[in-house]
């Protein structure tokens, strides 16, 4: 495996990301000129509606089953980097801190964490801005 870094890191699952999202859109499109053709006191519209609401629901249902892990993720992600900077220094991880940035600092090696931590909140650093200023890359295999 190659080693993680800034450039590397994000990770994409094509056939999730782009080809679903491409074949819903299409679908829906195609559904909903199909509806429109159908007037409504006519045979089929019944149907159209019906394959419209099934592009709906499915378009529903992608986003939500990559949303709940990633929210599960987040927190798992919020405890651990709270443990580990616990370890570190002994203190509670600041509050301030938002969940992107968190996950961001999760990059971070144990050197690096708490004055990255510290310069994150006095310059409210975006979560890019911090793993851009990571020198020593903490790798993330594990991620959903």
């Amino acid at each position: 495996m190659t080693e993680q870094n800034f450039s590397n890191h994000r990770r994409s699952v094509p056939g999730f990301h782009i080809l679903l999202f491409l074949l819903l859109t299409g679908g829906i499109i195609i559904s909903i000129i199909n509806l429109i053709r159908h007037p409504a006191n006519s045979g089929g519209h019944v149907s159209a509606a019906l394959i419209v609401l099934l592009f709906a629901c499915g378009f529903l249902i992608s986003w939500y089953v990559r949303q709940f892990p990633i929210k599960a993720q987040d927190r798992a992600i919020r405890a651990e980097e709270g443990l580990r900077f616990f370890i570190i220094t002994g203190k509670a991880l600041d509050n301030r801190l938002t969940i992107g940035q968190i996950a961001a600092l999760r990059f971070a090696s144990n050197d690096e964490l708490v004055a990255l931590a510290t310069r994150a909140i006095a310059e409210n650093l975006s979560p890019s801005d911090i793993k851009k200023s990571i020198k020593n890359w903490r790798a993330d295999h594990h991620r959903v």
